[in-house]
């Protein structure tokens, strides 16, 4: 089980760092916009094209990286959407054991699909080097790359969180050293 957790270790360790540098997108993202709304104004008055499609789509792909590679970051950190009024009310083990389920028979299997799912959307697009139809676009293929990717990085944060869930159920690791890194 050690060595698991070595592994579990290694996996938290990876998405941290994605996570962490993705989350700077969200500033960049925001000042994009920010010059979108104050480009398109100003281009109103002065009479000049201060915005474009490029920053719009540049603006969205921003966005999809931070939901792409956080979403394995938000489930290290137990942050995803729960729509179960019964979870909070279980004691720790029988969370793990839910968790562990809900990753072994709902989160791998779904991302593996999503994965299977996209590969051709994905070659097709570098095959063809797909562009925004919109005068001004970017390239698309580089975005939905991310789709196989993210859904990767998902399936090893599952690995992780089922490794720490057996360990927790087995009595190897503390309920509430869960999502502590640094007691792993």
């Amino acid at each position: 089980m050690e060595k698991l957790l070595a592994i579990s270790r290694w996996i938290d360790a990876c998405n941290e760092r994605i996570g962490k540098l993705t989350s700077w997108l969200v500033l960049v993202m925001v000042i994009v916009g920010v010059w979108n709304v104050i480009g398109r104004y100003l281009g109103r008055i002065t009479g000049r094209e201060l915005s474009s499609n490029a920053y719009l789509e540049a603006q969205w792909y921003m966005f999809d990286l931070v939901f792409f590679l956080g979403a394995a970051y938000v489930l290290k950190h137990d942050e995803h959407v729960r729509v179960d009024i019964f979870y909070d009310q279980c004691s720790p083990k029988r969370k793990a054991l839910i968790n562990l389920l809900g990753t072994v028979l709902f989160l791998i299997p779904f991302c593996i699909l999503i994965i299977i799912f996209s590969w051709d959307t994905v070659i097709y697009s570098w095959l063809d080097l797909e562009v925004s139809p919109d005068p001004g676009g970017l390239p698309r293929y580089p975005i939905k790359t991310l789709i196989p990717i993210a859904f990767l990085l998902l399936i090893f944060q599952g690995i992780s969180e089922t490794i720490k869930n057996l360990a927790i159920l087995t009595n190897r690791l503390e309920p509430q050293e869960e999502h502590n890194d640094a007691n792993l």
